[in-house]
């Protein structure tokens, strides 16, 4: 039923809005994202310009990296029309080249042969670029700007360490250089700040520094284009800052000059131009005085995103900002945070004798405010990061949120003004996480991954012995990846710290990975000092024609890799490699490689690399394989051709061991329920056709060359059409009240749109006129881990403050994923009794999947601590993939479909129509997306309807089904009578659990499935029968159509020894082979017996007598273990029954997990009776053994 609802207001939805209005819209209200506000001010700027009549361009430069990682992709979007537009985008290969490419916009005007009056130019990179590009920077704020010109450098700051390599703020940097800084609180302010930016360096000629902290430049909202406008149109010009404030620049002035030699002179400039900014900034203000009150005696000085911080935390303590004026209490937001302006602070302070200074991290404006009032004859007292008794208050570690301030701004305001204020008594909850249930599935965890078909599933292994050294991009995930793998350096120090290091170790050499991108930014240069210290390294340049990490844009240059052969072999490499997954691609332009490069297939990675760490020097192997994501965008735009060959596994010859995740580390290859036990599928969708999958060794691989897959139609035309009719008889979702913001979390995964649902309910309260926040968290999140978007609604700007939630701050959570949802950062925003949950149950399997064949998501667990955290009434499930699935005959636009189950229950604060309108404007399969919507609104209002089209979730299988099921597969495995042997003993099982009493039909289904197991062991006929099945073609028909050719990958015994201390090869067999396996199936009867060519192998003899072992071990069980155990004992009798289950795979790979097994039953026979089976010596890993890597033949 639907519950009291927090939908929209009677505004209605706006029908001309589009998209591309962010940017180019003139006026009005737009919905921007930071990213978009800093290319959306630099249009603004040339607007500003022509008004007044100015022939001024604009240029761009820098590098990427989050949280500023996507501005390159905001501007190409816009095509010609940025540049048409008068702005110039020039990518930087490297930071510091961005900054002195901006410097040379500020030497334009006084070139006589220039083309225009003068050109603004803005440099942007993230907190560590702007380390990087220090000397550039300080350089260019010496030698100033122009006066139609300007330097805005825009610093991506990210204070809690959300994708760097360790919290970074820029503040400081600046203010050593003579830089004035502004901080924007907003994505509004990002933009008039920084049109304030270049008004400021005009007049003071210097470069002005700008904040873009995560939490800023990350988050989209709603803008007023007419309020910023008529902010800029008020500044007063350079004549009346003069004539104001009686500014008087130096007679040489302050812009760039040439000549500008090396002198005390421009050491003296810096603080001329620093007066010249007090002058305008006493003039032109960004300071704004929030509080004031006549009678004020304590005062609050904010900057930056801490403000909405502490008006969020005023919400909270419900303490308007009359009653804190009428309390005498000041409250200012400097815009402006250095150098502060002191006039305005002076007049603040007036009166004061309390000042509390809330900023983030280091003190930069409260050290400011110190040293003003240091000599003044009246001083207040000043507190913020420390107390007024030195003792530690505002933390300066991470991020500040309302949570982290709220104890200290109510005991303030109580000490100091708590007789006029109504301060309430704190409750814990109001700044604490909520408990948080800890139990078995605490190690789940969405860790970021390599894409389907990512070549570092390959690139980054190193030979058994060796260890490598990770760098920045995305090969850094090899550290959590089991690949002797770690580390980390700043960008372009790769390797260099082994130089030193080698000199003390015995390790004799090291494999350091070098992402191309690195290599072309500063790379190079650290291969150049290895080589010249003589170092024993191998640089493993992976080359992969994109900057995957951030969006996978191009790298900023041309680059080959016969370019970096060449580059390499001069710098005095003594070795060089070319490893491919194509190598014979390089075969035309060999003679384009210098004569020591040598080329490989793939297959050879590791034979390369056994010799080239024998070298003493420095040597090179450059892995050359197209970034997988980037393969993917190029085939949708037509620019790369598909190929026709897609690899599937039969279900029924797969033995779910997990060898080919071991060989192809791909996360593709989905975990695969069935009933007969977890298998391996190919995820058809996100398959980037590398084809390492089928190096595992196991027969189930087929190649499909030809055809193409067959799309599921889902629920049939008129099942649509009825679910439909359904949907316009929902009941209407009742508007709720507008007094506070409405606060929805939205969990999931990356690349499956989770970002996506965020954005359009924040699009659609923008279009029916409330106001809306959203900030995406993602981190690594393209590459498969967590996605959290905290999305906040509400009817006033006013009422938004911050745009995260915070702690126990939810009102729903939308959870696209339980695993997300789980989490320590998504449980902590959940309030018990308040916090509404609804929870996607559908498994997406994790990262460690890839890795551990038998993990388990455990997500009734994962729901459980959702209930522990916001009650158990507040959650509620269902499956958005089945439902998906059934109706749209996909799960694309199953987050869709949740969102549209939320709205139905009321979690989602916005209309109808608005929503639906923000669909279409987003304009990726519209129909398919408003269909999905509909299915989910349906699941939540009339689930009568869904079940009517026997749209629900199949009941589970019971212990007489599997049983019938397995006596039927048994038959055609062998004969009746081999059927009969395994229904007796389960008859004999069946007798002894009804005799005991047993509360559950467990130990029958153990030994059920365990037995069924053993004796339906995959011989050389089963797997012919198997392929030969009628079963084989259903499954091939379900997933292809059209003229397809099929190939088995095999490795046939016969054909292929395995060499020594290595796998056997597999080859791949065409549909010749069909009639063969249909001829060898018939042999079946030779198993077993003395005939038999296939049984005398070990394997073949092992799996044999385990038949007999586990009967001869469960009659035991039944006989004397069962009438003895004690009740503790059963899980472990259970895992003893079931160890048959883990014994799985072909070949060698199922040798070494028969020993694995044996070797824990050994421990489970001691728990049970340690008596009679002594502590054995050691204990083996139970998981599986890491295979060898299969030869092609």
């Amino acid at each position: 039923m639907p519950h009291t609802s927090p939908a929209s207001t009677s505004t209605p939805a706006l029908r001309d809005y589009q998209l591309k209005d962010n940017i180019w819209a003139s006026q009005g209200a737009v919905f921007l994202s930071g990213t978009q506000a800093l290319v959306r001010l630099m249009l603004m700027q040339r607007q500003h310009d022509e008004r007044q009549q100015w022939n001024t361009r604009g240029f761009i430069s820098g590098y990427r990296g989050s949280p500023l990682g996507m501005v390159d992709q905001v501007i190409w979007k816009q095509g010609d029309r940025f540049k048409n537009a008068g702005i110039e985008f020039v990518p930087a290969i490297n930071e510091e080249l961005g900054a002195t490419q901006v410097l040379g916009t500020q030497r334009v005007e006084s070139d006589p042969e220039r083309t225009v009056d003068g050109v603004f130019g803005l440099w942007y990179g993230k907190g560590p670029g702007v380390d990087r590009a220090g000397d550039a920077l300080k350089h260019g704020n010496a030698y100033g700007s122009s006066p139609h010109g300007g330097v805005l450098v825009v610093a991506g700051d990210d204070h809690g360490c959300v994708s760097s390599s360790m919290p970074h703020q820029s503040d400081q940097v600046f203010q050593s250089w003579h830089m004035p800084v502004v901080s924007p609180a907003d994505v509004s302010e990002l933009v008039s700040f920084g049109l304030y930016g270049f008004a400021l360096s005009r007049y003071s000629g210097a470069w002005v520094g700008m904040t873009a902290l995560s939490e800023v430049v990350e988050s989209s909202t709603t803008v007023d284009l007419g309020a910023i406008n008529a902010q800029t149109a008020s500044w007063k010009s350079p004549q009346e800052v003069q004539a104001l404030t009686g500014h008087v620049a130096p007679a040489d002035g302050l812009h760039y000059r040439w000549p500008d030699l090396p002198s005390l002179r421009i050491e003296s400039r810096l603080q001329d131009k620093l007066a010249a900014v007090a002058a305008f900034a006493k003039v032109n203000s960004i300071d704004r005085t929030v509080i004031d009150s006549p009678q004020a005696h304590i005062g609050i000085v904010t900057a930056g995103k801490a403000h909405h911080d502490l008006m969020e935390v005023f919400r909270r303590l419900n303490l308007s900002e009359d009653a804190l004026a009428a309390a005498g209490v000041r409250v200012i937001k400097l815009g402006l945070t250095f150098p502060i302006d002191a006039s305005r602070i002076q007049t603040f302070a007036q009166s004061l004798s309390d000042i509390l200074v809330i900023e983030e991290k280091a003190p930069i404006v409260e050290q400011q405010l110190r040293d003003l009032f240091y000599n003044a004859k009246v001083r207040p007292t000043i507190i913020g990061k420390r107390d007024a008794h030195g003792q530690a208050l505002l933390s300066g570690l991470g991020e500040l949120r309302p949570s982290r301030l709220i104890v200290q701004v109510a005991q303030w305001l109580q000490h100091h003004a708590g007789q006029a204020l109504n301060i309430p008594h704190l409750k814990v909850r109001d700044f604490v996480p909520a408990m948080m249930q800890s139990n078995a599935s605490d190690a789940v965890k969405r860790l970021p991954y390599f894409c389907a078909g990512c070549p570092h599933n390959t690139s980054t292994k190193v030979p058994e012995g060796s260890t490598a050294r990770a760098g920045i991009g995305c090969h850094f995930m090899a550290n959590w990846m089991e690949r002797e793998t770690a580390g980390l350096i700043q960008m372009g120090g790769e390797g260099v710290d082994w130089v030193s290091h080698s000199r003390f170790t015995r390790t004799p050499h090291v494999f350091q990975n070098l992402g191309d991108g690195t290599y072309y930014h500063s790379g190079y240069l650290a291969i150049r000092q290895a080589v010249a210290a003589k170092a024993s390294i191998t640089y493993k340049i992976l080359f992969n024609d994109a900057v995957a990490m951030t969006g996978g844009q191009p790298v900023d240059g041309v680059i080959s890799v016969d370019t970096i052969a060449r580059q390499v072999e001069s710098e005095g490499v003594l070795a060089l490699a070319i490893v491919s997954d194509d190598i014979k691609k390089f075969n035309p332009i060999k003679k384009q490689f210098p004569s020591i490069a040598t080329f490989h297939p793939r297959e050879d990675l590791d034979a390369v690399q056994r010799r080239l760490r024998e070298v003493s020097g420095v040597s090179v192997l450059i892995y050359e394989q197209t970034c997988a994501a980037e393969k993917r965008r190029r085939r949708k735009k037509g620019e790369l051709a598909e190929p026709t060959r897609r690899l599937m596994i039969h279900e029924s010859v797969c033995e779910g061991c997990g060898d080919c995740g071991v060989q192809s580390n791909c996360v593709a290859v989905l975990p695969h329920e069935t009933r007969w036990g977890r298998k391996r599928k190919i995820d058809q969708t996100h398959c980037n056709k590398d084809y390492s999958c089928s190096n595992g060794f196991c027969p189930s691989f087929v190649s499909v060359t030809g055809g193409r897959l067959r799309h599921k139609t889902g629920a049939s035309p008129e099942a649509r059409a009825h679910l439909m009719a359904h949907a316009a008889r929902l009941p209407d979702v009742h508007p709720r009240s507008t007094d506070s913001p409405w606060d929805l979390l939205i969990t999931g995964v990356g690349g499956t749109g989770v970002v996506t649902v965020g954005a359009v309910i924040a699009m659609a309260a923008h279009l029916e006129g409330q106001h809306a926040s959203v900030l995406d968290f993602m981190g690594f999140a393209q590459k498969g881990g967590s996605v959290l978007s905290f999305v906040r609604i509400a009817a006033t700007r006013q009422q938004l403050n911050q745009v995260r939630i915070d702690t126990q701050q939810a009102d729903a959570v939308l959870a696209c994923d339980a695993v997300v949802a789980a989490s320590p950062e998504a449980l902590q925003t959940l309030r018990h009794g308040r916090t509404r949950v609804l929870v996607n149950v559908h498994e997406t399997p994790v990262a460690d999947a890839v890795r551990h064949p038998d993990m388990q998501l455990q997500t009734d667990l994962l729901v459980e601590k959702m209930r522990f955290s916001a009650g158990s009434e507040q959650v509620e499930t269902f499956n958005a993939q089945l439902l998906a699935d059934q109706v749209l005959g996909d799960t694309l636009a199953s987050n869709i479909l949740a969102m549209g189950y939320a709205w139905q229950l009321g979690l989602v604060p916005v209309s109808l129509a608005a929503l639906e309108q923000a669909i279409r404007l987003n304009n990726v399969a519209v129909e398919s997306n408003l269909l999905a919507f509909t299915v989910g609104r349906l699941a939540a209002g009339d689930p009568a309807a869904l079940k009517e089209q026997a749209l629900t979730e199949p009941e589970p299988e019971s212990l007489t089904g599997f049983i019938a099921h397995a006596i039927r597969q048994l038959t055609a495995y062998q004969n009746a009578a081999w059927a009969q042997r395994y229904e007796n003993l389960l008859s004999q099982v069946n007798d002894v659990a009804q005799a005991a009493d047993l509360p559950d039909d467990a130990l029958a289904l153990t030994v059920a499935r365990s037995l069924h197991k053993l004796m339906s062991y995959k011989d050389e006929y089963e797997v012919a029968r198997l392929f030969s099945d009628t079963a084989f073609q259903r499954q091939l028909d379900a997933q292809f159509e059209g003229d397809y050719r099929l190939a088995f990958h095999m490795s046939p015994p016969s054909l292929f020894k395995a060499p020594a201390g290595k796998a056997p090869r597999k080859v791949m067999l065409g549909a010749w082979m069909r009639p063969a396996l249909r001829l060898l199936a018939k042999g079946k009867f030779l198993r077993g017996t003395g005939f038999d060519p296939f049984g005398r192998t070990e394997e073949r003899r092992l799996e044999r007598r385990m038949v007999d072992q586990y009967e001869a071990r469960v009659r035991w069980v039944l006989s004397d273990v069962l009438p003895q155990i004690q009740p503790g004992q059963m899980p472990v009798l259970l895992d003893l029954l079931a160890l048959p289950l883990s014994m799985r795979g072909f070949g060698h790979v199922k040798l070494r997990n028969v020993r694995a097994a044996q070797t824990r039953e050994t421990w489970l026979l001691h728990r049970i009776n340690p008596v009679q089976y002594p502590r054995p010596k050691e204990q083996a890993d139970g998981q599986q053994l890491r295979g060898i890597a299969i030869r092609r033949a």
